[in-house]
């Protein structure tokens, strides 16, 4: 398979798109995975109601039959494109079937009635996106082929050659995301409501699509080698406008104890395949059993140790994995706490 030509695409990005912008749509598919097509637009777009609904051949994404194929997309989130720069936009888009309904990927939909619900609440996230790159063949990227590297220990913020890989798809990765607009690596619990989800979806195509360009796969298994290695998750940063006050900590144990009872209805939702890796070994609790503590990465929930010194700030829960829908789960803890 050949490698992405990027010096070879530079001279056509350079050229005058005669006033007119290209809009990449964005969805998920009927797989949990994501697609794009690009419509041309006479003029800059500088709200996202100018943007029309457009469609596509659901019975080519597992998104509808072949009898009744169209599916809607209607926009939800525009971000800077990184890829072709100038006025041009990506844009995060929602699926509904040819009567209206949300097609039933479509999480979105649902977890913005429980935002509105609960906007009074002012509810912030931060979900921290693991992954696991892989070579064209699948194997994992930087692994010696057909055996193993040394274990664990060296590799966690690493430094050095033989201990990190694919630094420069990382940085490539982090700047995109910055363009963008996309909110990363700035104070975990600073996405309100929906826009959580918008801005991981978009995350994780940037990442993809990048990707893409160095010939690397990426998988968002929870546990895509099983031994002794660490799994993949999508800890989810959570608080509320009184947990970051003065005295908040009493609203956190609340919330911890609402979600204690509910384990198993989180659980269901927290990821496919999440049973391989919340194992009760490698940094996280067993699947079966709920436990909270402060700065233990064993338990389901982690306070801070900041936050319990202070009296105040988010919770930590580490049971989701790295293939969750952030729709699902962010509007499943906001249910929990703040609407049960």
């Amino acid at each position: 398979m050949a490698l992405a030509r990027p010096d070879l695409l530079a001279p056509y990005l350079k050229l005058d798109q005669g006033g007119k912008i290209q809009a990449e749509y964005v969805w998920i598919d009927g797989d949990g995975g994501l697609r794009t097509k690009t419509m041309t637009l006479a003029k800059n777009i500088k709200d996202i109601t100018e943007l029309r609904v457009w469609d596509f051949d659901g019975s080519s994404t597992n998104q509808a039959p072949g009898h009744d194929s169209d599916v809607y997309l209607r926009p939800a989130a525009i971000f800077k494109d990184p890829f072709r720069g100038g006025s041009n936009i990506l844009v995060l888009a929602e699926t509904y079937n040819s009567d209206g309904t949300p097609n039933r990927t479509n999480y979105r939909h649902f977890a913005a009635k429980s935002m509105e619900l609960a906007k009074e609440h002012v509810p912030w996230f931060g979900l921290e996106q693991e992954y696991t790159l892989l070579d064209a063949d699948g194997s994992p990227l930087g692994w010696p082929k057909g055996g193993f590297p040394g274990p664990q220990g060296p590799y966690y913020c690493g430094v050095g050659t033989g201990k990190v890989f694919a630094r420069d798809l990382i940085e490539a990765h982090y700047r995109a995301c910055l363009y963008a607009g996309v909110s990363i690596s700035v104070p975990s619990w600073a996405c309100e409501g929906i826009h959580m989800g918008d801005h991981l979806w978009m995350a994780r195509f940037l990442l993809v699509r990048i990707a893409e360009q160095f010939n690397v796969k990426v998988s968002f298994h929870p546990k895509p080698l099983q031994g002794d290695w660490n799994g993949a998750g999508c800890h989810t940063n959570y608080s509320t406008k009184t947990m970051r006050e003065p005295g908040g900590i009493k609203a956190i144990n609340e919330a911890i104890a609402k979600l204690a009872e509910r384990h198993n209805d989180h659980i269901a939702v927290y990821g496919e395949d999440n049973e391989q890796r919340l194992s009760g070994r490698h940094e996280t609790a067993h699947i079966s059993s709920f436990s909270s503590g402060v700065a233990n990465r064993g338990a389901s929930i982690r306070i801070p140790r900041q936050v319990a010194a202070q009296g105040f700030g988010y919770l930590e829960d580490r049971r989701p994995a790295s293939n969750i829908d952030p729709y699902r789960v962010t509007s499943i803890i906001v249910e929990t706490t703040l609407l049960s």
